[in-house]
């Protein structure tokens, strides 16, 4: 009985010391801010609690970066030209050097009725054709430019211009020089109803091809047109002025 007391004392005696060892680990922890190993903390989300009081969980929403705001040390995606540079521009803030004007090339006169006479003949190739001639009967230059406004007896509109005779360059008379235009006076045989004409009014032009001056001239006897003729731009010879 004595030793069974003997062991249970020293087994107490035992466990105390060791109870007493832990509490006092526990305490030189705590005074040392260690803190003793456990479960880790789960992370607070960041949403807002949204019961029946309308508070929220502690988050203040100031707190929270602003996605729109720019950020420290990130450039602006917006750049301002520099001052002086723009469309156009050379790219040195200066505006682009222009070529001096050229010296414009001095304005011929356009053959007139004052400066200038027309006659129209016929010819015998092509059929239902007549030439056109304009000669300088002045003492300067004069220019031919584009081609005559025709007007057959008291026709309201005039006649069609042929587009495919223009010349490269201005027919350029001098005093004593001639230019020529080509008149085809019907279209294929039977698409329109010839009409006979007696007169001619001839329309000379000027460089912004508008009226310079009429003449009226007597027609070869027998000159019958349609709607599907043309004349022809001026041209500096009479081949290329019949062969339309």
């Amino acid at each position: 009985m004595r030793t069974n007391r003997i062991r249970t004392t020293v087994l107490a005696a035992t466990v105390l010391a060791a109870a007493l060892s832990l509490t006092a680990c526990g305490g030189e922890d705590k005074a040392m801010g260690t803190k003793p190993a456990g479960a880790a903390k789960t992370a607070t989300p960041a949403a807002t609690n949204t019961d029946n009081t309308g508070g929220t969980d502690g988050t203040d929403d100031k707190a929270q970066p602003d996605s729109d705001a720019p950020k420290a040390g990130t450039p602006d995606t917006q750049t301002v030209p520099a001052e002086g540079k723009h469309a156009g521009g050379n790219g040195n803030g200066k505006k682009p050097e222009t070529a001096p004007n050229e010296k414009a090339a001095p304005s011929i006169p356009a053959c007139t009725p004052t400066n200038s006479t027309v006659k129209v003949s016929s010819v015998s190739r092509p059929i239902n054709h007549l030439l056109l001639t304009v000669t300088n009967t002045g003492s300067t230059d004069c220019a031919a430019y584009y081609a005559p406004f025709l007007r057959f007896d008291d026709a309201q509109a005039v006649y069609p211009v042929l587009d495919d005779s223009k010349p490269q360059a201005v027919v350029t008379l001098s005093p004593g020089e001639k230019a020529y235009a080509g008149i085809a006076l019907l279209g294929e045989p039977g698409q329109n109803e010839p009409v006979k004409s007696d007169n001619l009014g001839v329309i000379m032009v000027d460089k912004n091809n508008e009226s310079a001056g009429e003449s009226t001239l007597k027609l070869p006897a027998e000159t019958y047109t349609d709607s599907l003729g043309f004349v022809t731009y001026w041209q500096s010879d009479v081949e290329t002025a019949l062969m339309y």
